[in-house]
């Protein structure tokens, strides 16, 4: 019983872990917090620190997510109820941690898509392949991170009914796209407004 309680703890305290921030305060002068949008996230640190620790800082925040559900998924079968919402707990708790980390005093915490990618890669891959496809066809159309990272984040929950028919995983889905739409509202506001920065310039 201990590793079944432990987990969903390991993977907050993963999940909280600011790769973005390390990485910046590791390998250049910039307080990431101060620059750009001031997010520790991908996005904000490709812009401000290169695409070198910006695609760092994607992978950290893809694998703190994979990681502890991929250990999740080794100790417990998800075809039945209770495995199922077990992996589900897990997943949210990594990417709870993402967004209110417990090293930074539970704020500056990133978006979470990274993270909430890393954790439904090992759920459902064939939904992520999806959501990412949406991503990518969103970023070459409009060039806004924030823009096909909310449009990812809407089919994420029917990808992953489609392709596990669960509702438990469904919900957690839902609940990953309702934090990662409240995340993004400054940046939903900027869209409004036109003012959202594009990732390059054309």
């Amino acid at each position: 019983m201990i590793k079944y309680i432990i987990l969903p703890f390991f993977a907050y305290l993963l999940g909280s872990i600011p790769w973005g921030l390390i990485l910046t305060r590791l390998f250049t002068p910039i307080n990431i917090r101060q620059e750009g949008s001031g997010n520790i996230g991908a996005t904000n640190v490709m812009r401000t620190a290169g695409p070198r620790l910006g695609i760092l800082t994607l992978t950290g925040d893809i694998l703190k997510g994979a990681f502890p559900v991929g250990l999740a998924v080794s100790i417990i079968a998800s075809d039945n109820v209770w495995g199922s919402l077990y992996i589900a707990i897990v997943a949210l708790s990594a990417f709870i941690g993402h967004l209110y980390p417990v090293y930074m005093k539970f704020k500056s915490g990133g978006k979470g898509v990274a993270t909430a990618a890393g954790c439904f890669a090992v759920i459902s891959p064939v939904a992520v392949a999806v959501a990412v496809l949406v991503f990518i066809m969103f970023i070459c159309w409009l060039n806004r991170a924030s823009l096909a990272s909310l449009a990812a984040a809407a089919v994420l929950p029917v990808a992953v009914w489609k392709a596990t028919g669960s509702g438990i995983m469904t919900g957690c889905a839902v609940l990953t796209m309702t934090l990662i739409f409240f995340r993004h509202t400054d940046n939903i506001k900027r869209l409004l407004a036109g003012t959202e920065p594009t990732i390059w310039k054309k």
